[in-house]
């Protein structure tokens, strides 16, 4: 059995967590420690931060989920200002061996890992994801992220990538005037405007333009909140679109991946497991003209592992070093 640092970026927090890994799979995983990066010069000091919380010295072995590409010699996360450079990590964290994978990369070795009790059932026939084929995972938070999954023989294959920056498609009217509006603002309009933390501001905004209306409520948790709770109308409006477009914005994706399965996750994917069912979720899903038998016949869960990122952090390195 190996000790391991598993480590969660995003663009918010940074969250870690001691795992053991044996065989390949995750076998344990500690309660964990939240930062916020934005209290924390680098990644470095983040550790160090984590390892004196602990009280303890950290295992030489780390496990890292950042959110954005892992490609180059210097990692620049999305939507967080800290800098790896994978090369360093040895010297500057102590860390002999270590696994860096996308933020979504990650969720999906941990849905290949977990098991049928991990995820609650949102629309589609109530049965276990495919144990063959693509599972696609969607999952809004600070942005919105995108991976694929193959499982064939026994095995499974992750595959990265940056989905939730394809461009937003409006399907009715009132569509149509909230991306103009939101045209104003950006210099393109991608669907992570839309579905991910940032999309029920954005959108609030917009019908608050449309309807000539004062934006009553200017902090995003306020109306995050107001939204969840039915305290504001606007912004409840706001909500229903955001609910609306993650399903066609899953749907869309899981049509382009060729996915017998879709799990949501991220960020947003616990505080909406009582909204989806009952909002338009599953309608804009399975509406794709000739497809739609096929995407109603299609499993579409939601993740409810407390910690999927550090989970799949750590299922990645143990896929990586066999451990």
């Amino acid at each position: 059995m190996t000790e391991i640092v598993a480590v969660d970026i995003g663009g918010t927090h940074a969250r870690f967590a001691i795992a053991r890994v044996q065989g390949g799979r995750v076998t344990h995983l500690d309660e964990e420690v939240t930062l916020k990066t934005a209290e924390h010069a680098s990644f470095q000091t983040a550790w160090e931060e984590f390892g004196r919380r602990l009280s303890r010295a950290l295992p030489p072995a780390a496990a890292i989920a950042i959110a954005g590409p892992i490609q180059g010699e210097v990692l620049k996360l999305t939507n967080n200002p800290w800098v790896i450079r994978p090369s360093l990590i040895p010297s500057k964290l102590g860390a002999e061996r270590y696994s860096l994978v996308n933020d979504f990369g990650a969720i999906a070795h941990a849905v290949a890992q977990l098991d049928d009790d991990r995820f609650t059932h949102l629309c589609g026939p109530d049965v276990p994801l495919p144990s063959s084929g693509v599972i696609s995972i969607v999952g809004p938070g600070t942005g919105l992220g995108v991976a694929q999954l193959l499982r064939r023989n026994g095995h499974y294959h992750v595959i990265e990538t940056e989905g939730g920056h394809i461009d937003y498609a409006p399907l009715d009217t009132l569509e149509d005037q909230i991306l103009a509006h939101l045209r104003k603002h950006f210099r393109r309009v991608s669907v992570e405007r839309i579905v991910s933390g940032q999309g029920v501001p954005n959108i609030y905004e917009a019908l608050a333009t449309i309807e000539n209306r004062p934006i009553q409520i200017r902090d995003d948790k306020e109306l995050w909140t107001a939204a969840m709770e039915g305290k504001d109308s606007l912004a409840g409006a706001a909500f229903d679109r955001f609910c609306l477009s993650l399903g066609a914005v899953a749907g869309d994706i899981a049509l382009a991946q060729g996915a017998a399965g879709v799990v949501i996750a991220g960020g947003l994917g616990q505080r909406l497991l009582k909204h989806l069912p009952r909002s338009g979720f599953r309608d804009r899903f399975i509406a794709k003209g000739r497809f739609e038998r096929r995407m109603d016949e299609m499993p579409v869960k939601l993740i409810t592992h407390p910690q999927p990122g550090l989970f799949g952090a750590a299922a990645a390195f143990a896929a990586e070093h066999g451990e």
